[in-house]
């Protein structure tokens, strides 16, 4: 009962640290949500909408509390957080606004509220079926064959369109040819450039740091400077918001499910056919941004997560938003990665920030009373314009000239006649494309390993038997046709099956020879093997690689040091071969070196080989620290090779060498003994490789084999009596 109860003590500390970082990085997380919903709601409830602010209010909170807790409780990754997304909520906005347009060239005095709210609703949870469909059918990957340009332009669309929301909410007025007159006056002028303004400042600070407080800042200050400018100027509160400096002062954030039989009675059923291709893009739109989140999240925090489960998470998610007012939202980059960044790696993370988009219900209102409109509206076109220099701008730098153009005008297309032209004719192009530069899809030709097929160089009989040995280590694929989308992902499917089915892998071979050509999506696919190959610790060899398609590869930063490119492929075989022919021989040398140290130092081979399989090998880089000052003493080392110093701290921050260890030396021996702290660092001077025996299976030697423990010991002994030895002397010399 006792040992029981010590036990429970000791696992407290872990859980309540591991706890209290989630509850740390969902409190990060959720100033994101906070701030971000606040601008989604003036997004979605502007125009003839901006009445009903408050029931905006509820439905963005509602919203961010139930997707942050369901992707929490549900999802593949732990520290993920859901909400809505800039362009959710802006697919969101453009189909309530479409709806009340309808509305009233029908009936202007109609009320608007109700129809808006069951829109919204049905609209979320059709959604959230589509999505469970997908992730269900894992129909959900066909998502990664649409062209790059198309997903590039949908998204540059939406950018461009949080804009013009942006500047809808501040002068109250849309952006079209007939009313560019009403943006002539003075002060829808000075309303623009200060939210522009604001906008600047953002993208100068910000944009640059990721500071999980600093947007909060940066808003608050925006919020003081303006009442201070209305105080020296003598404008009080009320004519501010009269004027439309400041945003009216909404009710108490008003929470209404919309299912009741008067409401639904009263819906404008006719609009229905209207509105299907905005509702088709705000599922599109969804599912694209739950599929490209969680990708982005996996290359961001080197995670793998399951589409298909994400899929039916955000789904339910989605559904059980609708269900109660809510709107769309899907997995967020920006607040999960924030969230993992500031120590949050559990699910109670999530939880906290749908706790706080909770307690935002009541007091959201009372912010927008004093919130100037160019401060959240300088929020929304950083926003924007932040998406359109993604996919404009920078996008540039990996399409072609035809990808980018296609990008570009399907841009157009959508801002003009809408998404689902945008995405149909996109698609169009984006195939005429495929037709004109692909004519075959099957990327591998053929593939091979090192034990089958070699390079021309004749070796002596023993590397050939240890090729034949080790061969598999070398795994080759000899690529053909146009790389595009498709092929490309089906080429890294094929890879990932090909390093499953051979995990001795060391070296995979690319030819290129046969490839005509390789687009930008293929580049993402190759990042994707290249991710693969070095978690399992692969080089990858690149051959007879065209200057277009390396250019392609450079600049998705596939290129980098641990990739080779070599002009042929029989030199690069050799090259592979030449590495596993050199670490093979060299363990095998450094294995027998190892095992006549110990044997010298034991007095016996059994002994020797004993230590041997009780020894972890390691190899570190010069400069590379080892051990530092104050760690536990829980391991001693065997110096096989190189050298390595002892530091301790010196003035100024700086360090200094007290004594200096080559190979065939031991460190950190009576530290295995005493158990006492390390009071020195120790750090390697040049590359070395080192044997390092644990506190653990020291212990189970001393259990194990008390012949061989007595031995190591015998040894500590003298090691540490020739450096006394040593001392004394460097003493008696001192004091001459």
């Amino acid at each position: 009962m006792v040992i029981q109860s010590v036990s429970q003590s000791v696992n407290l500390g872990p859980r309540f640290r591991a706890a209290l970082n989630d509850v740390l990085g969902g409190g990060a997380a959720s100033v994101l949500t906070v701030t971000f919903g606040l601008s989604y709601s003036l997004l979605i409830f502007a125009g003839p909408l901006s009445p009903y602010l408050s029931y905006g209010v509820a439905a963005t909170f509602i919203s961010s509390a139930v997707l942050a807790a369901i992707i929490a409780l549900g999802s593949s990754l732990p520290f993920a957080v859901g909400g809505p997304e800039s362009s959710t909520a802006a697919v969101t906005g453009i189909l309530a606004s479409s709806l009340v347009e309808h509305i009233q060239a029908n009936d202007p005095s109609a009320a608007l509220l109700g129809p808006v709210l069951i829109t919204l609703g049905l609209s979320t949870i059709l959604t959230g079926i589509v999505l469970c469909g997908f992730g269900v059918t894992r129909m959900g990957r066909a998502i990664r064959y649409v062209p790059y340009p198309v997903v590039g332009g949908f998204l540059g669309a939406t950018g461009l369109l949080i804009v013009l929301g942006a500047i809808r909410v501040i002068t109250g007025q849309r952006v079209q040819f007939a009313t560019l007159d009403r943006f002539a006056n003075l002060l829808t002028v000075s309303e623009l450039a200060a939210a522009c303004a604001m906008a600047l400042v953002l993208y100068l600070t910000w944009h640059r740091s990721r500071s999980s407080f600093g947007l909060p800042v940066i808003l608050i200050g925006g919020v003081i400077a303006a009442h201070v400018a209305f105080w020296l100027a003598g404008i009080p509160l009320a004519e501010a918001q009269a004027s439309g400096w400041t945003f009216q002062p909404p009710p108490g954030a008003s929470f209404m499910l919309p299912w009741s039989a008067k409401e639904i009675s009263h819906y404008p059923w006719y609009t229905v056919p209207d509105l299907l291709g905005n509702l088709i893009a705000v599922i599109f739109v969804t599912a694209t941004s739950t599929l490209f989140n969680t990708t982005g999240v996996e290359v961001a925090s080197q995670r793998e997560a399951d589409l298909e489960r994400e899929l039916n998470v955000t789904g339910i998610a989605n559904m059980l938003s609708g269900a109660l007012g809510g709107y769309p939202g899907c997995i967020s980059i920006s607040r999960s990665m924030l969230n993992l960044n500031s120590g949050g790696t559990g699910r109670l993370s999530g939880l906290t920030v749908a706790a706080v988009s909770a307690l935002m219900l009541a007091v959201a209102p009372m912010l927008l009373g004093y919130m100037p409109k160019f401060v959240l509206g300088g929020l929304l076109i950083y926003l924007g314009a932040d998406q359109l220099h993604k996919w404009i701008v920078e996008s540039r730098r990996r399409l072609s000239k035809t990808e980018y153009v296609s990008l570009l005008a399907i841009i157009v297309i959508i801002v003009q006649w809408g998404f689902v032209a945008g995405v149909l004719i996109g698609t169009v192009i984006g195939c005429a494309t495929f037709a004109l530069s692909a004519s075959r899809i099957d990327s591998i030709k053929y593939s091979f390993d090192g034990s089958e097929y070699r390079s021309s160089l004749d070796r002596s009989r023993d590397d050939q038997a240890l090729l034949a040995a080790h061969g598999g280590e070398i795994q080759g694929l000899n690529l053909q046709s146009y790389l595009f989308f498709g092929s490309a992902n089906r080429l890294y499917q094929h890879v990932k099956a090909l390093l499953a089915r051979h995990p001795e892998c060391r070296f995979l071979v690319f030819d290129f020879k046969l490839v005509t050509g390789i687009d930008s999506s293929a580049a993402y696919s190759f990042a994707q093997i290249k991710r693969a190959a070095h978690d399992r610790g692969i080089r990858l060899v690149l051959v007879h690689l065209p200057a277009a398609a390396e250019k392609a590869l450079r600049s998705s930063e596939f290129i980098s040091k641990e990739v080779n490119i070599i002009a042929e492929l029989d030199h690069a075989l050799e090259w592979c071969e030449n590495e596993i022919i050199t670490q093979h021989q060299g363990r095998e040398q450094e294995e027998a070196s190892l095992r006549d140290w110990f044997t010298q130092i034991l007095g016996g081979e059994r002994d020797a080989v004993a230590l041997m399989h009780r020894c972890q090998r390691i190899e570190v880089d010069a400069g590379e620290t080892i051990v530092s000052a104050g760690d536990a003493a829980d391991s001693m080392h065997f110096i096989l090779d190189g050298r390595v110093g002892i530091m301790i701290p010196a003035d100024e921050g700086r360090t200094t060498r007290v004594r200096s260890l080559g190979r065939y030396t031991t460190i950190g021996e009576m530290g295995l003994v005493s158990h006492a702290p390390r009071n020195a660092t120790i750090q390697a001077e040049i590359a070395s490789i080192l044997y390092v025996l644990g506190a653990e299976q020291f212990e189970l030697i001393k259990r194990d084999d008390p012949v061989l423990s007595q031995k190591l010991l015998t040894y500590f002994v003298s090691v540490m009596a020739e450096r006394l030895t040593f001392a004394n002397r460097m003493i008696a010399v001192l004091r001459r």
